[in-house]
């Protein structure tokens, strides 16, 4: 393909999201840019909650991962299903009963200041790191496709790509993320269903042809029932729960859409519908990335060693004209769904939880927005391009190692303060939430040889979790209805 195309097509893409912005973004002030002013549909942040939940990394990676992992992947998707019904019931009554608008809030007023700005800050740099990761991708696969012809720079195009992001997001906010994520996971899905009907229609495959060959390939297995092995049924499933509950539930950027819901009632059927939809998704990334071997296969085609390059690289190299275009909108859609949604959480909650929003004017708002949107922005591009020059694996891996090690803390934080009644000495709480991680790493390192050949997989965040648990235990007081009582009576 033309880079010249590929430019159009990116052009073209971005003047609808631009035109998109323009109609959401008229009126709006910093309650518009925070939470949609509380009046988004249900259906609507359900359906562009798939797009921002997916991300690049699941149009790449995930089918990249096949041969490696066959469908071993869906057994964390089905862990999900119970992740997002904690959410459902437990996380989100909450934040609306308490009216929140940075779900950290909370912190502050079950456990005290400390306890509030660490969890904020464990979700800044949880969220930094994983959108950075995400855009890594869709850059370095735009840097192949486009780029390098022109002889541009990679960190000229990231510049590129998160001032894009920029421009439409600036003014609505989450009022302009809630439409422009539910046309781009339109497109993602357009995306994915056309690109595994033209590989069924190279292969001469019917649609029955078509699941019997992806269930009789040697990448179709689901479950796993080795108790050493990564892939493990049970670690990969209880897995697939923490992970849903810590970057569903205790992440700002997926609770802010649901927050923007009228009311609890709608936010919960936006949960419900959102998970069993994602399921079926998922179901069809991995059937992509079984069809994409199993294409290079019949063809004699000599594949790149690294999973997350063979879906760029045939999609770019080998297959039609119209499959590549396909591709390339379907990564730009599924990418920017995620990204633009977090530099708007992130700076929401630099903004209330850092900041004092809360006791500025509007004026002052605006201004703060502003410069705190600016910032976060030049910031990404800082850690993506660090991150080129780091990074050796699949970007899949790469985002739930980051995960289990900056999101245990949060994990650790909501479960002691929903499942104990116990006070703590909050000035002790950031020590705990610095050491967790530290530990879990330590342990993660060694199991091997310590636990007698058990390897650590995506459960690090469930053990990283359970040490901030047991820290909070550790520097906790007595109970808080105790303590309340003790100090009526001293008065």
């Amino acid at each position: 393909m033309s880079s010249t195309l590929i430019i159009g097509l990116i052009v073209a893409y971005f003047c609808i999201l631009i035109f998109i912005s323009y109609l959401t973004s008229r009126n709006t002030d910093s309650d518009t840019f925070f939470l949609a002013n509380r009046n988004s549909p249900w259906y609507v942040v359900a359906f562009g909650m798939i797009g921002t939940s997916l991300s690049g990394v699941t149009f790449v990676s995930i089918p990249g991962m096949v041969a490696a992992a066959q469908f071993s992947y869906l057994q964390l998707v089905l862990g999900y299903l119970l992740g997002y019904f904690v959410i459902a019931t437990v996380l989100m009554p909450m934040y609306y009963r308490l009216n929140l608008v940075s779900i950290y809030t909370y912190l502050e007023d079950r456990f005290g200041y400390w306890s509030y700005k660490t969890g904020a800050a464990f979700f800044l740099l949880s969220r930094t790191l994983g959108a950075a990761i995400r855009l890594f991708l869709v850059a370095g696969v735009l840097q192949l496709a486009v780029f390098n012809d022109l002889g541009v720079p990679f960190s000229v195009s990231v510049v590129i790509t998160i001032l894009l992001i920029w421009v439409y997001t600036f003014r609505g906010g989450m009022k302009t993320i809630i439409w422009t994520d539910t046309f781009q996971t339109a497109a993602m899905l357009l995306a994915v269903a056309t690109s595994i009907w033209l590989i069924s229609d190279e292969l001469n495959l019917g649609f029955q042809g078509l699941i019997d060959t992806v269930q009789a390939s040697e990448y179709s297995q689901v479950f796993f029932w080795d108790v050493k092995d990564s892939k493990y049924f049970l670690k990969q499933f209880f897995s697939g729960a923490f992970i849903a509950i810590v970057m569903t539930g205790l992440d700002q950027d997926m609770m802010q859409k649901n927050l923007s819901c009228k009311n609890i009632g709608e936010a919960q059927k936006n949960m419900f519908w959102f998970s069993i939809i994602l399921v079926f998704v998922n179901i069809l990334f991995l059937a992509l990335g079984a069809l994409l071997y199993i294409y290079a296969n019949a063809k004699g085609i000599a594949l790149p060693t690294r999973g997350d390059d063979v879906f760029p690289f045939l999609a770019l190299n080998h297959f039609t004209y119209f499959a590549g275009i396909v591709f390339i909108l379907g990564i730009i859609a599924i990418t920017y769904a995620s990204a633009d949604s977090a530099l708007t959480a992130l700076t929401t909650s630099f903004c209330v939880d850092f900041l004092d929003f809360k006791n500025k004017t509007e004026q002052e708002r605006v201004r703060i927005r502003y410069i705190v949107h600016a910032g976060i922005s030049l910031v990404m591009v800082v850690v993506i391009i660090v991150f080129d020059i780091l990074n050796n694996q699949n970007v899949i891996t790469a985002v739930f190692k980051v995960a289990g090690y900056t999101y245990g803390p949060l994990l650790g934080l909501y479960a002691f303060g929903l499942y104990t009644k116990r006070a703590v000495r909050d000035r002790f709480v950031p020590a705990v939430c610095v050491i967790a991680p530290l530990l879990t790493l330590i342990i993660s390192f060694n199991s091997v040889d310590w636990f007698w050949g058990y390897e650590f997989g995506f459960e690090v965040l469930i053990l990283n979790g359970f040490l901030t648990f047991v820290g909070l235990m550790g520097i906790s007081t007595g109970r808080i209805d105790e303590l309340e009582l003790a100090q009526e009576q001293t008065v």
